[in-house]
């Protein structure tokens, strides 16, 4: 049995999850970026470093990596698993109107970036068919590092994000006419536009089969599996989307990010995205890390130390040359000077496809070793320069925004900003939602019923599937920058999870509960709500105040005297929770049910 077992895999898979476990903490307290930490450990514990040295030190065969390609394939899924996340966060017709930006600004930002890299290499004199290679290869930017470092500080959707996604998305679409271009110059035959053609109709039909199964078949799936109520088949299924469509876009020469970027981007329209996001995030930051991890091992030490200067001077010229180009074209397709600075600053380190693409030019005879290692080292040293470029964007808009002149009138105040979660839409809920919509506050309804989820989106409600009782879900529906909770369930453990979590991810949002009775609702204050509402008391009062006015009594006193008994209500059932000695229950590890009744 431990004879049929490879080692090598495990000892890899040991030194990134330590690495994953180490460097994530110390990077963080040492406020740093967690993706410079990882290439910096790529980088040390790869081949190209430490790695060097375990044939004359048997210890660091455990310490470092020893088959590289094995940790790029489990790396290469979290750019996968991000992009379909960032797909979530999109829609078709929020698509559409980045469509002048992706085709437009995106494509000429490729061919005038890899124009201007190609005549610099030339300068330098390396000959025309690899320059054509590193020229095409360094234009394009790092999905991964930007997509991630944005979505870390919340800036996806401002306008300096889209601008910059938007040229990503034109990015990865060329990577086809790029491989492409690759085989033509290694001499493999065939038309170079005939190819390019025939590629392109190919990627666009699997695009498109993937957009119409989406449609037909996602939905349907996504309900049977939520109906079972088992978080293992609804983990099962989102996988199985994801690598699925992944590898109906790769066996089309489209990237595998792109195809599940468009599941994404169809599941984004479900009542399931939120759910989605809640499950699929802990993988993403794991395989994210582990590519980044495995970027970091594309970078020679050696290379470092023979030629430092250069390298900084490449590094450079790259970034601010490239980063130039696109800012300048941004302007032209007209974005904001602030914003075309901003993206100008995310788009200009190199990204990952140059270590895909200069490989495969490298075993095809095309580009040098020796410069391959060179222009690689280069690019990923760029590559570790986008958080803190991603970080100075933001002050892009301060840098270019106009000056207002002394006397003009101060900006009215802005509304206060923040959602209110409603946690289960049943019968009180749909009136909960129906009232906060009628005074304009924003509102995120979510419910655990999928069959209930469901003829609610047909009857055109908002609702979003998921269990509000347990954390993740919580923090995918934004409950730290909520500005009320109010679960309108009727169960009380459920109730207990729900409260026992908001309080725990988010002190002090105000949580409003349904509660049964008096004594329910004593318990609840003892948990933590804020206000609850015990459906006796409040019978009770309606009651009387229909009475009151039966008999004749004018409606003014009537609302009066009913606000008092509430009041008085409300006072002691507060002071019998104070009064109690019990502490409150600890939320559970698992959630519960929350469809209301």
């Amino acid at each position: 049995m431990t004879d049929s077992i490879d080692i090598t895999a495990y000892s890899d898979a040991l030194v990134v999850l330590g690495t994953a476990g180490v460097v994530v903490p110390v990077m963080r307290r040492l406020g740093l970026h967690p993706i410079l930490g990882y290439l910096a450990a790529g980088a040390a514990l790869g081949p190209l470093g430490l790695g060097t040295l375990k044939d004359s030190v048997p210890l660091l065969w455990w310490l470092t990596v020893v088959e590289p390609k094995g940790v790029a394939a489990i790396a290469d899924l979290g750019v996968v698993f991000l992009l379909f996340l960032i797909g979530l966060e999109l829609s078709f017709a929020r698509l559409a109107t980045m469509r002048k930006l992706v085709f437009g600004l995106g494509m000429a930002q490729v061919v005038a970036s890899a124009a201007a890299i190609g005549a610099v290499v030339a300068v330098l004199g390396v000959d025309a068919k690899a320059t054509a290679v590193i020229g095409a290869c360094l234009a394009l930017s790092s999905t991964a590092m930007v997509v991630e470092t944005l979505s870390g500080e919340k800036r996806i959707a401002t306008a300096g994000g889209r601008t910059a996604f938007a040229v990503l998305l034109a990015q990865d679409l060329s990577v086809v006419p790029i491989f492409l271009l690759i085989s033509a110059l290694a001499g493999e035959g065939g038309s170079v536009l005939g190819g390019l053609a025939a590629a392109l109709g190919q990627a666009a039909v699997a695009l498109a089969v993937i957009a119409v199964a989406g449609r037909l078949l996602l939905r349907p799936l996504f309900r049977l599996v939520a109906t079972l109520r088992s978080p293992e088949l609804f983990m099962a299924a989102i996988l199985f989307v994801i690598v699925g469509t992944g590898v109906v876009a790769a066996r089309a020469g489209v990237s595998m990010g792109l195809g599940a970027f468009v599941a994404g981007v169809l599941l984004a329209e479900t009542e399931y995205r939120k759910a989605i996001q809640s499950i699929i995030e802990p993988f993403k930051g794991l395989l994210l890390g582990v590519f980044f991890f495995s970027v970091g091992m594309g970078v020679d030490p050696g290379e470092i130390l023979r030629e430092p200067l250069q390298l900084a001077a490449t590094v450079a010229a790259l970034v601010v040359g490239k980063g130039l180009v696109a800012a300048a074209l941004a302007r032209l397709f007209g974005v904001g000077t602030a914003t075309a600075a901003e993206a100008g600053m995310m788009l200009g380190p190199a990204g990952e496809f140059a270590f895909v693409g200069i490989g495969v030019a490298v075993t095809a005879g095309v580009v040098g070793a020796g410069t391959a290692a060179f222009v690689l080292t280069a690019a990923a040293l760029s590559m570790a320069l986008v958080p803190p470029l991603v970080a100075a964007s933001t002050r892009a808009e301060r840098w270019f925004a106009p000056v207002e002149p002394p006397d003009a009138p101060p900006s009215p105040p802005q509304p206060a900003g923040g959602h209110t979660l409603v946690v289960g839409h049943g019968r009180v809920g749909r009136v909960v939602c129906s009232l906060l919509a009628a005074h304009g506050r924003p509102h995120l309804v979510v419910d655990s019923d999928a069959l209930a989820v469901a003829r609610d989106r047909l009857a055109g409600h908002d609702v979003h599937y998921g269990d509000a009782a347990t954390p993740a879900f919580l923090i995918s529906c934004g409950i730290a920058d909520a500005a009320a909770v109010v679960v309108t369930v009727h169960e009380p453990a459920v109730i207990d999870a729900v409260v026992g979590w908001v309080r725990v991810l988010a002190p002090e949002v105000p949580v409003f509960a349904r509660a049964r009775d008096g004594a329910h609702a004593r318990h609840l204050y003892g948990v933590g709500v804020t206000d609850a509402v015990p459906e006796t008391v409040e019978a009770s009062l309606q009651l009387s105040e229909t009475v009151l006015v039966g008999l004749g009594v004018p409606m003014g006193p009537v609302i009066a005297s009913i606000h008092d008994k509430r009041d008085e209500f409300r006072r002691d059932l507060r002071e019998a929770a104070r009064r109690r000695t019990d502490p409150p229950p600890p939320p559970p590890a698992a959630g519960g049910r929350d469809a209301a009744a």
